[in-house]
């Protein structure tokens, strides 16, 4: 659900895209696995890019670069077209991952204000969610009325539109470092952000914690499955999605709040998670969707620990460390579903590393 909050109409239908086009299961799949490797491949580096640049900018960049993805899937609707399409939204989605967040907390840092940092992020990320419900909403009728086009012309303008508003936002001196001295350079900053990040033992058990709460909401691929398997009809899959969507936007806006902590949270998403995968009947759904809000509470206090814990220069690249460990424990998630038992209780094996996660976050 995390990869689809950008609010994008396209983000629903662009699979229907390539396979009217004539793309095979296959091809399409290969496409997101170029999309993941260049995801993969630039989260650190860009992150190095966002300190050493500017984090205003790069952000902006992202939101372009990923407008130019779409504008090629509408304009070159091919396998070489999609393809390239993926590896300027891969970049584009890279560019983004850390830097936002390390240009909100340096801003709120130099008004003195970083202990709002979880409120301002948390109610960030409720809109974003809802913008995603939104989108996912709108996707329907829009292709509807005019298509793939309208479609795609509605998400390119969606993400132009991220892109002046990022420019427009304040961006600190300390965080831009072209007039800075060497120890601002990129090499540099890349070296010190990934000593900070995995040499540091406070900060990298914060990472841990910061990469594997989010790597959990890959399981938000698997609940129209899981619904289905509880007796939903089609009609009423995108129901209880939205159910889940409005359960992680009210789970975000009460981050800003640190009422029960991070360690016992986490504990009580693993049962929910036990008690609604196990669940025979729809009942279930409605503690998964009770889960998946408050991983998203979990995501921004744990998000906002490891803020405080970072003492560099390199904040971007730090968290894009963390970025990076999010993407790969959610594809080992994917693997995980592989195994030959019953959708239910997959999910209730996941309450295992959610328990582990627990203990990390305790210390």
């Amino acid at each position: 659900m995390r990869a689809c909050s950008d609010g994008v109409p396209l983000y629903p239908v662009y699979a229907l895209l390539f396979a009217d086009t004539g793309l095979s299961t296959a091809q399409v799949s290969s496409l997101f696995a170029i999309w993941s490797v260049v995801s993969f491949a630039a989260e650190v580096p860009s992150g190095a890019l966002a300190d050493a640049w500017s984090r205003r900018r790069l952000y902006a960049l992202g939101e372009l670069l990923t407008a130019a993805g779409f504008l090629l899937w509408l304009t070159w609707p091919s396998y070489a077209g999609f393809a390239l399409g993926f590896v300027l939204w891969g970049l584009g989605g890279s560019f983004g991952s850390g830097s936002l967040e390390a240009l909100v907390y340096d801003e709120l840092a130099a008004t003195g204000r970083t202990a709002d940092y979880a409120r301002v992020t948390g109610r960030g990320n409720t809109v974003a969610i809802l913008a995603m419900l939104a989108a996912t909403l709108l996707a329907t009728p829009a292709w509807q009325a005019g298509g793939y086009l309208l479609v795609g012309a509605l998400s390119i303008a969606v993400k132009l539109l991220g892109a002046a508003l990022a420019l427009r936002l304040p961006e600190p001196a300390a965080s831009s470092s072209s007039d800075a001295p060497d120890e601002g350079t990129y090499w540099s900053l890349l070296r010190s952000g990934t000593r900070e990040a995995l040499g540091t033992p406070r900060v990298a058990r914060a990472v841990l914690v910061a990469a594997l709460v989010p790597g959990f909401t890959a399981l938000d691929e698997y609940l129209p499955l899981l619904a289905r398997d509880k007796g939903a009809s089609i009609a009423a899959v995108p129901l209880l999605f939205a159910v889940t969507a409005l359960a992680m936007a009210a789970g975000s806006a009460l981050a800003g709040r640190d009422r029960i902590g991070l360690p016992l949270t986490l504990v009580t998403a693993a049962a929910l998670i036990v008690a609604g995968g196990l669940t025979p009947h729809l009942a279930g759904m409605v503690a998964v969707s009770a889960a998946f809000g408050l991983l998203e509470y979990s995501i921004v206090r744990s998000e906002t620990r490891l803020q405080e814990t970072i003492t560099g220069r390199a904040r971007s690249t730090v968290l894009s460390v963390a970025g990076f460990g999010a993407e790969v424990f959610a594809v080992v998630l994917y693997a995980s579903f592989a195994v030959e038992l019953p959708l239910g209780v997959l999910f209730g094996l996941c309450a295992v590393p959610l328990l582990v996660t627990a203990l990390v976050a305790r210390r």
